[in-house]
């Protein structure tokens, strides 16, 4: 099982691009304390992540999230290999990011703090355009239903 649960602050604005065949793609980092501080220095030790969000998702967290802004994220580990300038092969890990909970409020912004999702491919592809969008606050407490579902 690949999940990664992180809550951290952003380190850098959100930089937002388009992949050539269109599909939004947002990357930011971001600084995660780690519970203990280091024995030896008494410091507090961080660590840094890279999270990248798509579709939906990264559209939000482009327009959202700033620099210093506390997050959630919830996803999945991935690796890739790259080749340095003095051309040996490097690893570096990204979270790619399932959902995103904005924890601190945005000055300015109008946005609530809440939990927003990536939709799956399956009900992206299902969903009629009337339905509360995928992107909606999980804790908004309403579910889109037929009234054929009703049970009276």
């Amino acid at each position: 099982m690949n999940k990664v649960f992180l809550i951290g602050n952003l380190t850098r604005d959100p930089e937002m691009r388009s992949t050539q065949s269109g599909i939004p793609v947002c990357n930011f980092s971001i600084a995660v304390n780690r519970r203990f501080r280091n024995a030896q220095t008494g410091q507090q030790e961080t660590d840094f992540f890279n999270i990248v969000a798509w579709r939906q998702l990264a559209e939000l967290c482009s327009r959202y999230l700033t620099k210093g802004r506390k997050v959630a994220v919830l996803g999945s580990i991935q690796t890739r290999t790259y080749e340095a300038q003095d051309g040996s092969k490097r690893s570096a890990f990204d979270i790619v990011a399932d959902e995103v909970e904005f924890l601190s409020a945005q000055q300015n912004s109008g946005a609530p703090a809440g939990e927003y999702h990536a939709p799956s491919a399956a009900s992206a592809a299902a969903a009629p355009r009337q339905q509360v969008p995928a992107y909606a606050p999980a804790d908004s407490g309403f579910t889109q239903m037929d009234d054929d579902d009703l049970p009276f």
